[in-house]
């Protein structure tokens, strides 16, 4: 497994950004209620204050508008870390379908042997551990369609000494379909 550190956290920053924003918004919109109860008990407070004294239900409404001021620019604070917590989380797992996009490609490309881990702490391990074995049976598959394909090219060799002249092109171009396909798996 390899135990190196990406600097970069946003790897996939449309997924990332659009996730962080999914979650600062569930939370914001669960967090409103608390500010909407203060507010209204306040509110709730101040008329019934107000009828034995108007000098302290003013200052209780010019405390209720600085509290309120206040608990939005806690909100704000809140959500800011809820938002990089977010980058960072997302990170866990944008990180993994970067590197297993990219492995795949090399695989396709066949400029890769090498197997697929994630970093430390990455979400997604197991989808390593079972590409790695789907492309460790796909090699052993392949070795052993090699090893057939070398036994069946030798078969028609032996057929060709005994095989009629008119059939023998048949016989040619299927070694030769062999000889393509072994060349395929061979690169």
């Amino acid at each position: 497994m390899a135990d190196y550190k990406r600097s970069t956290y946003l790897i996939n920053p449309k997924f990332q950004i659009r996730f962080s924003l999914f979650f600062c918004g569930l939370i914001f919109l669960s967090s409103l209620i608390y500010p909407l109860t203060i507010y209204d008990l306040l509110t709730s407070f101040i008329e019934y204050t107000s009828k034995s004294s108007q000098i302290v239900a003013a200052q209780l409404e010019n405390k209720r508008s600085g509290l309120l001021v206040i608990l939005g620019l806690w909100q704000l604070g809140f959500l800011l870390i809820v938002f990089i917590i977010s980058i960072f989380f997302s990170h866990k797992i944008a990180g993994p379908m970067y590197k297993l996009q990219k492995f795949l490609r090399e695989k396709k490309n066949n400029t890769t042997r090498d197997k697929l881990y994630f970093r430390k702490g990455d979400y997604f391990q197991e989808v390593a551990s079972d590409i790695n074995e789907v492309f460790d049976q796909m090699d052993k598959d392949h070795f052993d369609d090699l090893v057939y394909l070398d036994e069946v090219k030798s078969y028609l060799g032996n057929l060709s000494m005994v095989i009629p002249e008119d059939k023998q092109a048949v016989l040619q171009e299927i070694t030769s379909r062999i000889e393509l396909i072994q060349e395929r798996y061979n690169r």
